[in-house]
């Protein structure tokens, strides 16, 4: 693991209270609507200010932040409230600051108040990185955004009995993916989180909802199996190591299967054809082949009508393992819970043609001229059925 990642991890597990979110156009400029700093959703006040602010003033407070464990800035954390104004925001980074730069859009932003105004920040900006921080607190690129728990996240009352139903049933062995998946659509169908037709009707927010319920599940379940842990005493450190990285590596398996896993489900609920995982050439197998891989395989059958779909947590890094994996589908689809990737690297990726789909509500963290180019969820599953209907 990344030193630099090893230390944000330390610092949210000391610190007093954390926040991550990743780095949009919009705070680069990419956009066209660059504001000042750092933007900070206003659930996430608490990293800055004591209470929250109130409509009609603005609020101020000059901190002082440590940044990748080696060059600190003063700093301004501000809310502004005057006017048509209402957001929180971070700024005044002097000159010669890395991480408003284009290159940084899409990187995880982390910020840990140490004291009160001292605070350590982090900019991770590959995918490995990203994805060692999250798993180190069973997140996924959804659950950033706000405030990171250390503690078990709170569970609202209509699942509280189903959750537990699910755990006092478990067997000694952790639930495979496919089971944790599943249980977490029962729990959503049935309180109502999400519904058939909202699935038909939004895939995106259902999506949406399904991996944060699932976070919520996976957390409980969590600590049903591991809370003894806590209380061990290790023989030898390569015994607590084996351990901790057993866990860390569950997390990683858990994330990446459950984005398949809850796409394959809104898919079928769409009545789409297809094969997940997908087979081609050389037996390999992309996430996601539409009709299906007889289809693939069939000299009768027009490429054209094929539609290809990888499925990545993130992607800044990664999307060019797709490049060879369907070597008939010219064309290729990348869903991703990335949010926000720089103007450079969407160029490379729609001139190797790939076209990236992501959940509706993340398109606005992308460079405003590319944003017309991604699809999101329920345009690709209209896109996909245009083929099929062929």
């Amino acid at each position: 693991m990344n030193d630099i990642t090893e230390k944000a991890i330390d610092s949210v597990v000391t610190g007093l209270v954390s926040f991550c979110r990743f780095i949009t156009a919009n705070d680069t400029g990419s956009t066209g609507g660059h504001q000042s700093g750092f933007y900070i959703p206003k659930t996430a006040y608490s990293i800055f200010f004591d209470k929250k602010a109130e409509k009609g003033s603005n609020k101020d407070k000059f901190i002082k932040i440590k940044w990748q464990n080696d060059f600190e800035t003063e700093n301004r954390a501000i809310y502004y409230g005057k006017g048509t104004r209402n957001e929180y925001r971070l700024t005044r980074f002097g000159k010669g600051f890395p991480f408003l730069e284009e290159q940084f859009a899409g990187g995880l932003l982390i910020i840990t108040k140490c004291a009160d105004d001292y605070y350590q920040a982090f900019v991770l900006n590959n995918d490995n990185d990203i994805d060692n921080f999250l798993e180190a607190f069973g997140m996924t690129p959804v659950d950033t955004g706000g405030l990171i728990s250390k503690e078990k996240i709170p569970y609202t009352p209509n699942i509280e009995g189903l959750i537990k139903d699910f755990i006092s049933s478990l067997p000694k062995s952790f639930p495979d993916t496919t089971t944790i998946a599943n249980t977490t659509r029962k729990i959503c169908l049935f309180t109502g989180r999400i519904d058939a037709n909202l699935i038909i009707k939004k895939p995106d927010d259902s999506l949406l909802q399904l991996i944060r319920t699932e976070y919520e599940l996976f957390k409980r379940i969590e600590i049903h199996y591991y809370s003894d842990l806590l209380s061990l005493v290790f023989n030898s450190v390569d015994e607590f190591i084996k351990k901790a990285n057993m866990i860390l590596n569950r997390r990683k398996s858990r994330a990446g299967k459950s984005l398949e896993h809850h796409l394959d489900a809104v898919f079928h609920s769409n009545n789409l054809r297809f094969s997940h995982p997908g087979q081609t050439e050389g037996n390999k197998k992309p996430d996601f082949i539409f009709p299906g891989n007889n289809e693939y395989f069939s000299s009768s059958f027009s490429r054209n009508k094929l539609v290809f779909l990888g499925a990545k947590t993130t992607c800044k890094d990664r999307w060019r393992q797709i490049l060879n994996e369907a070597d008939k589908i010219e064309i290729k689809h990348l869903f991703t819970l990335q949010q926000g990737i720089s103007s450079n690297q969407l160029r490379e990726m729609y001139e190797s043609q790939v076209i990236l789909v992501v959940p509706q509500s993340f398109i606005s963290t992308y460079p405003k001229e590319y944003q017309e180019r991604i699809l999101n969820l329920e345009s690709f599953i209209r896109y996909a059925k245009e083929k099929q209907a062929r």
